[in-house]
């Protein structure tokens, strides 16, 4: 009975008289009347679409609201009636220059998941969030056809349809009579330059990471752009879209009839500009945030809330937790931005529990996506240009660090991957831009997003007696683009294994023994908030310390032949990291106890993988460079000894026997030679003139 006497409501309701009303005594909190002054605000920009709330339009009438959801065709264009009869009365003039006005629905009640379209959302008005994948160039559509009869009697021009405009999936069909001179013979001729047309965009909405079920593909919807709706969002961006479901044939299944697709048009679009808004926060949420951070071992409490079934770790658990709040960015004045973000990477043994504590980070972070090195290629990862089967068209659609956009981008295996898709991620990790110019696209896309990767030694175990390079199987362009590097080495030491025994076998024995002290939920809650509200600043003591700190490990460099132990960029490391530790405990600002954590960790993470193995001193081009400056010295000592060989031999090249031969009474390694020359080969300074003997080029 209620929904027959909704619809008796419906239909003796006028969506035009009532729309018309709303416009003219819609007032909100403050007492100001509201869309008097956005249409004032819509003439005064030139524009011909207005922004309707479709809270405030349910709250002034709520069955018009309902029918704007169940019929949204019909009413919508009465809407636009009645705006241009709104503006007709506010400024005359402007309507003769505006073919038609659009009225645009944002904030529906409901947000409807995008797996959950189904037949009975067809042609109602839905509202869905998402991550824009795929976006086609911007072209024209025919919604009004201006026609020429061509016949000797006539000659006439006239526009099709007669009435309104092509709808969605109307065919170009020619008139068979010419509503002028009432005659079918001749022909119909398109005037193309005299028809109307609006801008038109196909662009493709995907699930978001984080709503994807486990062990599920994420669904994505094509939404159809028009007018100044093109161009409003690119690849990577989260959108929400308000529009219509439509359907129509499935091209893909050939001659088979009955089977169709199903597609959005686009009504509104909306970009979401704040990082991790996608978290919602009540305001009993906050009150338990506010009162978690008062709390003195808020960050002990952290701490031991990631990965608390993994034992020990303490280090890498912190430099965890201090890249998932993550620094602040800065946009100078000049355009100049510098990342806030901290890159973390975990090189070790196998059975070190890498993996678990990439998992435990996909689970906690607010946004974040996971990949493996061997399941991930440049184009996956950055961005990659597809051609479309059925159109042959371009289109760029985002990857793994475009779509993480404002999160975590959890890379295990990071070894495994190719040398040419390891070099895809230069640009994302430092600039936090993804570039592409491929088959005449060029754009740029953000990716601000936290990398946090894990990967095994090169010869299966760590060796300690081989610098880090040698270790891992990353070039030093991506190792020096981290700002935490952690070798995990897995050592028998009997009370150490004792205890992990014990720790192993009591989660395993009991599953409900090991809780955190925080719960995900709250902590992913925390660590969004912290993120959205809490920018610390630096203190003149925190500044300090991080000033003589940087200088006084600068100091032992002075000399001519010394070690460089740090540089700026392990100083904008430190910066980042106390601004995290600050963050923690949602400080304003950077004390010196933030700038002390930053530094300890530093210190820590020098000397597991800036250590010169040669020396024991700290040389950060270790990492920078992937040679040491003792294993650089020695280098350039062999570079001069197969000069000084060459200008006394009596033949034109010298031997690779005769080269290593002096190199040892020098105390230089066979296997530092032939990694010399086959550098110096690559590089085009010497050539071998016959197998096994050098020459300079």
């Amino acid at each position: 009975m209620a929904i027959v006497e909704q619809r008796r409501v419906e239909e003796v309701l006028d969506p035009k008289e009532e729309f018309l009303e709303f416009l003219r005594s819609f007032r909100d909190r403050t007492g100001v009347y509201k869309y008097r002054e956005r249409v004032k605000s819509m003439i005064s920009m030139g524009r011909h679409s207005l922004i309707v709330d479709f809270k405030d339009l349910y709250t002034f009438n709520a069955t018009l609201a309902r029918m704007l959801v169940n019929n949204p065709d019909f009413v919508l264009k009465a809407f636009s009636e009645a705006l241009r009869e709104f503006v007709e009365h506010e400024e005359p003039e402007y309507v003769e220059r505006v073919d038609k006005f659009i009225v645009r629905i944002s904030n529906l009640l409901e947000t409807t998941e995008l797996r959950r379209i189904r037949s009975s959302s067809i042609g109602k008005l839905v509202m869905l969030e998402g991550i824009l994948v795929r976006a086609t160039p911007v072209k024209e559509k025919l919604v009004r056809i201006r026609f020429k009869h061509v016949h000797p009697e006539c000659g006439e021009e006239f526009d099709w349809p007669l009435e309104g405009e092509l709808g969605p999936l109307d065919e170009l069909e020619k008139p068979k009579m010419c509503p002028v001179c009432g005659k079918s013979g001749g022909s119909f001729k398109i005037l193309y330059d005299k028809s109307k047309m609006i801008d038109w965009q196909k662009i493709v909405l995907q699930e978001r990471p984080e709503e994807v079920p486990p062990g599920q593909l994420p669904r994505s919807i094509e939404v159809v752009l028009t007018d100044e709706l093109v161009d409003a969002a690119r690849p990577g961006d989260r959108i929400v879209v308000v529009g219509i479901v439509r359907v129509r044939p499935d091209t893909t299944l050939g001659k088979k009839r009955g089977i169709f697709d199903l597609y959005i048009e686009a009504n509104n679009i909306e970009v979401s500009q704040k990082v991790l808004e996608e978290v919602t926060i009540t305001r009993e949420d906050e009150e338990r945030i506010r009162a978690l951070a008062r709390d003195p071992w808020v960050r002990k409490k952290i701490l031991v809330s990631i990965a608390p079934t993994i034992y020990g770790m303490w280090d890498i658990k912190e430099a965890i937790a201090l890249a998932l709040f993550g620094g602040v960015p800065k946009v100078h004045r000049d355009g100049t931005r510098r990342r806030g973000d901290i890159h973390v990477l975990m090189i070790g043994d196998p059975g070190t529990a890498k993996s678990q504590l990439l998992q435990y980070v996909v689970k906690i972070a607010p946004r974040a996506i996971y990949t493996t090195g061997k399941g991930a290629t440049a184009a996956g990862l950055t961005a990659a240009v597809i051609r479309d089967k059925t159109t042959g068209e371009y289109y760029l659609e985002a990857g793994a660090l475009v779509l993480a956009d404002g999160g975590v981008a959890a890379i295990d295996e990071i070894d495994k991957m190719r040398e040419e898709d390891r070099s895809a991620i230069h640009e994302a990790m430092e600039q936090q831009t993804v570039s592409i110019a491929k088959a005449g696209i060029v754009a740029r896309l953000n990716a601000r997003t936290t990398v946090i990767a894990a990967g095994n030694p090169r010869f299966g175990r760590y060796l300690p007696d081989r610098p880090l390079a040698e270790n891992i199987n990353l070039p030093p362009p991506i190792l020096s683009r981290f700002d935490l590097i952690f070798v995990i080495r897995d050592i028998p030491n009997p009370e150490r294994d004792r205890a992990l025994a014990r720790f192993v076998l009591q989660v395993h024995s009991d599953a409900d023994s090991i809780k955190p002290e925080i719960p995900p939920d709250l902590l992913r809650k925390y660590i969004s908030y912290a993120r959205r509200y809490v920018r610390p600043r630096l203190t003149e003591e925190a500044m300090k310390l991080l000033e003589d700190f940087f200088t006084e490990m600068r100091k032992a460099a002075a000399g001519p032949n010394s070690a460089i132990p740090l540089t700026a960029r392990q100083l904008e490391a430190l910066i980042r990291l106390a601004e995290a530790h600050a963050r923690m405990r949602l400080k304003d600002k950077v004390t010196r106890e933030d700038a002390e954590a930053a530094i300890r960790l530093v210190l820590s993470f020098l000397a597991s993988a800036g250590i010169d193995v040669e020396s024991g001193a700290i040389d950060i081009d270790t990492i920078m460079t992937g040679k040491p400056k003792s294993k650089r010295e020695k280098m350039l000592k062999v570079l001069n000894l197969l000069r000084e060989l060459a200008s006394t031999s009596s033949e034109e090249c010298v031997t690779m026997k005769e080269l290593v031969k002096r190199a040892a009474q020098e105390g230089i390694d066979s296997l530092l030679v032939e990694e010399t020359i086959r550098n110096l080969t690559r590089d085009g300074v010497i050539y071998e003139r016959k197998p096994g003997c050098y020459a300079f080029a």
